[in-house]
């Protein structure tokens, strides 16, 4: 199901036209839907229904306040991996106890404002943590109850910049260590050491690499009880991937119900962390053309939209489809193009010989998947302004995130007092 559709030869954010939204707010822009953020978050409630199992969106993909808010209304928690994705969340109507602190490198002050807000766990990624967060719970007369994540050293399959569940990766305990550091856990003042976290890696379209890592997670809760740990919660962490080009990511149920056969058995409260899964497929990009620029050797669409908006091409090679928003007819020549934006960096290119309809200086087109890892990782590089973000519901729309004025931007730098003369 996609709310991105043509009506009467208009591609459409369910019933508003996307070239009457660019009219309002300019181009770029990103356009979410509400249709589709709903209908992500409840195929995983039906899918999970009957389990012990809590969904806990992972803000990392799309951390817009109304985003995060809409999740929320619908039953969401959330997985926040900085202080201010804690604070978004909070703002957003995500209640403290609903919410999971993650991340490998969190400040002494990023876990201050955890135990001080009451977030309903922590999850600790190194002993150095562990003794950190100890001494500024025991110092609040506070305990904090936490997961610790380890590392079941599982390849994800999937791109090497987005896999975490490795010996080799940065993140969480090896697993092999994981009995010693419950043992010192169990011995800390401000701890309560109950759940295990982990999280192989984003963009799986494989549920191999799930079967392998959620069996060493039964295992693992096993030979901690054996050694006197009260273990009753389990973070199963996200990963879950979606249909970018020609991948075919499994089904839900089936996802479900390798959760059912493995780890529901130990009796568990679990939870499930979805981000690019639940926000990927609901949104677009929308830009315009600028110039259609004819080279010697090929064609180039320069467009208004760049690297600084959507980072995944030139990233990670990513494919998006790109759409014009205005419909081509079904016998319409495509041609090959470069799609390129604007910044002075030959990385930035969104498409290479991509095959499309004939588009000209003003067309508009919409890059498809980039409703996570889009916005939330833009910049100002080139001084250029970040887009802003619109929620579509039926036939409204609403920026959620304006797009700041040049005034704005600067009025956020200071010049110091030797250049800023009389």
């Amino acid at each position: 199901m996609t709310a991105f559709t043509y009506r009467d030869g208009h591609l459409c954010a369910e019933q508003v036209a996307l070239d009457t939204i660019a009219e309002s707010v300019g181009t770029p822009f990103y356009c979410y839907s509400d249709a589709m953020l709903a209908g992500a978050y409840g195929a995983f409630a039906d899918a999970f229904a009957g389990l012990p199992v809590e969904i806990h969106y992972a803000m990392k993909a799309n951390s817009n306040r109304a985003v995060v808010g809409t999740l929320a209304r619908l039953g969401a928690g959330a997985d926040v991996v900085s202080e201010g994705e804690m604070r978004l969340a909070l703002s957003a109507g995500v209640a403290p106890a609903h919410i999971v602190f993650s991340g490998v490198g969190k400040t002494g002050a990023e876990l201050s404002a955890a135990l001080d807000a009451g977030v309903g766990q922590i999850n600790v990624e190194s002993v150095p943590e562990l003794d950190a967060l100890s001494a500024l719970a025991a110092a609040r007369g506070v305990t904090a109850a936490i997961a610790i994540r380890v590392n079941p050293d599982v390849d994800a399959g999937t791109h090497a910049k987005i896999t975490t569940g490795l010996k080799g990766n940065k993140f969480g305990i090896d697993i092999e260590q994981a009995a010693e550091v419950f043992r010192h856990a169990a011995g800390l003042p401000g701890i309560a050491a109950t759940g295990i976290a982990i999280h192989i890696g984003s963009q799986l379209t494989d549920l191999t690499p799930f079967r392998s890592a959620f069996t060493r997670l039964a295992e693992l809760v096993g030979t901690l009880r054996d050694q006197g740990h009260g273990i009753d919660r389990l973070d199963l962490g996200g990963g879950l991937g979606i249909a970018y080009r020609d991948e075919v990511p499994p089904s839900l149920p089936a996802y479900a119900d390798l959760v059912r056969e493995i780890v529901a058995p130990t009796g568990c409260r679990m939870m499930i962390e979805p981000g690019r899964a639940l926000v990927g497929n609901a949104g677009l990009l929308v830009s315009r053309v600028v110039y259609r620029k004819q080279g010697q050797a090929r064609t180039f669409l320069i467009i208004d939209a760049a690297m600084n908006d959507l980072l995944r091409p030139s990233l990670y090679d990513a494919w998006h489809t790109i759409l014009p928003v205005r419909q081509s007819a079904a016998d319409t020549p495509h041609e090959p193009v470069d799609v390129v934006g604007p910044i002075c960096e030959s990385g930035d290119t969104f498409a290479v010989q991509r095959h499309l309809p004939h588009l000209a200086a003003g067309d508009l087109l919409a890059f498809t998947g980039a409703g996570a890892y889009g916005a939330v990782m833009a910049s100002t590089y080139n001084a250029r302004p970040l887009v802003p973000e619109v929620l579509v519901s039926g036939e409204k729309f609403a920026v959620v995130r304006k797009r700041p004025t040049f005034d704005e931007m600067m009025a956020l730098e200071a010049l110091p007092p030797w250049l800023a003369g009389p």
